[in-house]
């Protein structure tokens, strides 16, 4: 079942396998990213992950899933708790600030694969609270 996908996907998030993640993956998914560029394939969503792991540690609770009946497409809204660890690229200076953010992610699914991962999160709520 499909929901066992997006569980798994989330489940190695939290534990930082970057691996597993990408074993959800078909090789040429696409990858959404809130405020950025489509990315796809599966090398660019490891690259970003790398990225993200060396500025950000986060941990996504009170997970909420959805999915169709036909299993072709999912939906998850969670909250992100994490630290800025390194300063990124155009935003505020890294300090070790923690954050607690609403976000979502939407999924389209073919077989036992993610196909499209699009996330969303408010910018400017993160930037309030790294930046206060």
């Amino acid at each position: 079942m499909n929901r066992d996908v997006i569980e798994r996907y989330f489940a190695a998030f939290n534990a930082g396998d970057t691996d597993a993640m990408l074993a959800e993956l078909s090789d040429d998914v696409a990858h959404h990213v809130n405020e950025g560029q489509i990315r796809t394939g599966k090398a660019l969503f490891a690259e970003f992950c790398a990225h993200m792991s060396r500025c950000y540690r986060e941990n996504l609770t009170d997970m909420v899933i959805f999915t169709t009946h036909d299993g072709t497409r999912a939906a998850a809204e969670y909250v992100v708790n994490g630290t800025y660890l390194e300063t990124d690229d155009g935003l505020p200076a890294a300090k070790g600030q923690t954050y607690r953010l609403p976000a979502g992610s939407f999924f389209d699914l073919k077989g036992d694969k993610i196909t499209r991962v699009t996330t969303y999160y408010n910018l400017a709520d993160w930037m309030r609270q790294v930046s206060g």
